[in-house]
């Protein structure tokens, strides 16, 4: 089922904005009220998608309302509405960025076209901008960073706490990093470090070496197995990671476009790339930063 458009009617007449309300209401849109400039301000904290405004109000005008909203809110597609003899400030009004303007009293169908013509156009605007690797990148400041010769034991208690101390992205939050940047003594980014390094890490050799029948059968004994991690988890403590990190990932520009960011992490088979502007590591784009903006795209794209 479509998610219905919200729409903000500000108008200081009581009785208009209930009735309007209560007809949008049953042609299945989602109504906030505000009954003057001020508070339609305030309203805009609750992310209205729509917004018809009267010009004619006491206080705070539709003008100086619609002027507020458009600093606030740019892409708010705005619907004004005139009584007799206001023409001349309905047009005033579209060169203020309004999308159109209806005579009040206006015939409610019109009105309900209007708003899905402006939010129609709204969506096709955005997917027209559609964003770059900068504008959903981690940037390199906010992700965990480690030295070379800094230990084992040092980058998975770092790993550990990008799970929960990141608090400036929700996406931190939600999903940790799932890596370590390794930097040189230039700043450059000479590796990383992922969880799958840490398995690998502890992993002995011989467990993949090729073995006899006779041994190979061993290995599926409980008492082959006892004690094997903890003891592999514990010599690997004070090792560099210098000695187990992958390469660095690869690079893409700041001003890439995501699909391009998309296209070259399943090319090559990669979950995150690094960020570059001006051969300068800016940040890092992830897969799951690249999943968090297809769900954003198809809420807000219905």
């Amino acid at each position: 089922m479509n998610k219905p458009i919200k729409v903000l009617i500000i108008d200081d007449e009581e009785p208009f904005r209930k009735t309007t309300k209560k007809i949008l209401e049953k042609k299945g849109f989602e109504i906030l009220l505000a009954e003057s400039g001020a508070q339609a301000i305030e309203m805009l904290q609750h992310t209205p998608e729509m917004a018809v405004l009267d010009i004619k109000m006491e206080g705070m005008d539709g003008h100086a309302t619609l002027n507020e909203i458009k600093k606030r809110s740019p892409d708010l597609p705005v619907i004004l509405l005139t009584g007799h003899g206001g023409l001349s400030s309905a047009k005033e009004a579209l060169m203020q960025g309004a999308f159109d303007y209806l005579a009040k009293p206006c015939d409610i169908d019109l009105l309900v076209s209007k708003i899905k013509e402006a939010f129609t156009q709204k969506i096709q605007e955005s997917l027209g901008k559609e964003k770059s690797v900068s504008d959903i990148m981690i940037p390199i400041d906010e992700y965990t960073l480690i030295a070379p010769d800094q230990t084992v034991e040092e980058g998975i208690r770092r790993l550990k706490d990008s799970f929960t101390s990141k608090t400036a992205q929700n996406r931190l939050m939600e999903t940790g990093h799932r890596s370590i940047l390794v930097t040189g003594k230039d700043k450059s980014i000479i590796g990383l470090i992922t969880i799958l390094d840490f398995m690998n890490a502890i992993m002995p050799g011989y467990l993949s070496a090729p073995m006899s029948s006779t041994a190979d059968s061993v290995r599926y004994s409980p008492m082959f197995w006892k004690g094997m991690f903890t003891r592999e988890t514990l010599a690997l403590k004070k090792i560099p990671v210098s000695q187990i990190m992958s390469p660095a990932p690869i690079t893409i520009d700041q001003d890439a476009n995501i699909m391009e960011a998309l296209y070259t992490l399943i090319e090559f088979k990669a979950r995150r790339l690094l960020v570059i502007s001006g051969g300068t590591p800016v940040g890092i784009v992830r897969e799951q930063d690249l999943f968090f903006e297809m769900a954003q795209i198809m809420s807000g794209g219905r």
